[in-house]
């Protein structure tokens, strides 16, 4: 139970005498005695997805994992130079007990390193050191702790096209890429002369983020394009890195017809399925003023004395809620690219795609998230979603496409409090100061 306490290594290098001090105590129960050429050692075995060879700037993680039948004092790992690979390491030591064929107890210490390689070939990855200062039968000494050398071939691209060493298509090797495509103000409701914002999130898991694209040409005939910076950002995982780029561009509307701005596929390739897939930046139509709904595309008969009564009505209870008098009731809902990005995510069985869109509208959206935990059909598709997506159980298949619908609908929010007096006085004079 104390081996849970265990300071990491870099306390251990800033405390000196205290920590070695500690450090020695709890792990007083490992008894002293002369050691065996088994009691120490260190070992490093990289995970490859599918057991093929990897290939150029693709993720592979090492692990290294140490048992130590003795008690450490001090200790510190020395890193071979990891020539031709990029690196970092993700999170930090983990220190812990483990039993021993023979039922003994033994210290397990266990890093985890992600590495990419940087070329195509045949490379080594030199030993790693663990320098341990050890109680060797009640003797105090500094013994290295070396793994053996790894063979590391990287394989040469086969398929028809693209690949590390193609300039064109950017190599993209990735556990998952998922994107975020956002509009300010939506580019359907603008003018001729107009601007309008595009912000596209690319995320690949199993990367880092000098491995991303460069930001995508974003042209067409009738606007002007003016691209923004490129914002890049690495967040270490656990299970790996993951990589995220901002791209940013204004897009000024340069004539008065309807412009359709087509799609931009970005090929990559699935580390886990080996296998080459396309993310999409999605085609969207500028100006226009597309309705979403078929219906609203039919023509609309002529207006009648009672349609005319009516919105004469309609008028009025709406002068109501302007002056504090309606419901108090608004109505909230996804814009139309993030429902399109849904569906897409939905129709492709990317629950994961789907998940992560839902968090970033979630907090981009307080308002709609609200109401979608007041509801009790959303949280249970939320419940399930998160079981499948996190792996906390549940085998039952997830109706993506009715998850799109439900998140897609028009929600109305209650308003928070009603107004606290009247905004009127009272018609018959009563309330009026005396005169």
């Amino acid at each position: 139970m104390l081996l849970g306490f265990l300071a990491p290594l870099s306390l251990l290098r800033r405390g000196g005498r205290v920590l070695a001090l500690l450090l020695a105590l709890l792990l007083a129960t490992l008894p002293a005695h002369a050691l065996e050429p088994d009691d120490l050692t260190l070992t490093v075995t990289p995970e490859l997805a599918g057991n093929a060879p990897p290939y150029a700037r693709e993720m592979v993680l090492l692990k290294l994992r140490g048992v130590y039948r003795t008690q450490i004092l001090l200790e510190e790992v020395r890193q071979p130079a990891l020539t031709n690979f990029s690196w970092t390491q993700l999170g930090r030591d983990t220190w812990g007990r483990t039993r021993m064929p023979d039922g003994q107890m033994a210290l397990l210490f266990e890093r985890t390193i992600a590495i990419f390689p940087q070329h195509t070939g045949t490379f080594v990855i030199e030993p790693f050191t663990h320098k341990l200062t050890i109680n060797d039968n009640g003797e105090r000494r500094t013994v290295d702790v070396r793994s053996e050398a790894i063979p590391f071939p990287v394989a040469k691209w086969t398929g028809e096209s693209g690949g590390p060493d193609a300039p064109e298509p950017w190599w993209l090797p990735a556990r998952d890429v998922a994107i975020t495509d956002s509009w300010d103000p939506d580019p359907e409701t603008i003018n001729q002369g107009d601007t309008t914002r595009r912000i596209v999130t690319l995320e690949a898991q199993g990367m880092l983020a000098e491995g991303l694209p460069p930001r995508p040409v974003m042209r067409t005939r009738g606007i002007v394009t003016f691209a923004g910076p490129v914002k890049r950002e690495t967040i270490i995982t656990p299970t790996g890195p993951v990589a995220r780029a901002t791209y940013q561009w204004d897009l000024k509307k340069g004539v008065a017809e309807v412009i359709a701005l087509e799609g931009i596929e970005i090929p990559w390739f699935d580390t886990v399925s080996r296998t080459m897939r396309v993310a999409e930046i999605p085609a969207r139509q500028i100006g226009g003023g597309s309705p979403d709904r078929e219906e609203d595309l039919k023509a609309r008969a002529s207006a009648s004395w009672a349609a005319i009564g009516g919105a004469g009505f309609a008028a009025f209870g709406l002068g109501l809620v302007l002056i504090g008098l309606g419901t108090g009731r608004r109505v909230l809902r996804l814009g139309r690219a993030d429902r399109l990005a849904l569906k897409r995510a939905a129709a492709s069985g990317d629950a994961v795609a789907f998940r992560a869109a839902l968090g970033r509208w979630m907090q981009a959206e307080p308002e709609l998230a609200e109401v979608w935990h007041a509801d009790s059909e959303s949280v249970a598709a939320l419940s399930a979603l998160d079981r499948s997506v996190y792996g906390t159980g549940g085998t039952t298949p997830l109706d993506l496409g009715g998850m799109a619908t439900l998140f897609s609908k028009r929600r109305k929010l209650a308003a928070s409090a009603l107004a606290e007096e009247p905004k009127l006085a009272p018609l018959d004079g009563r309330g009026l100061p005396a005169r």
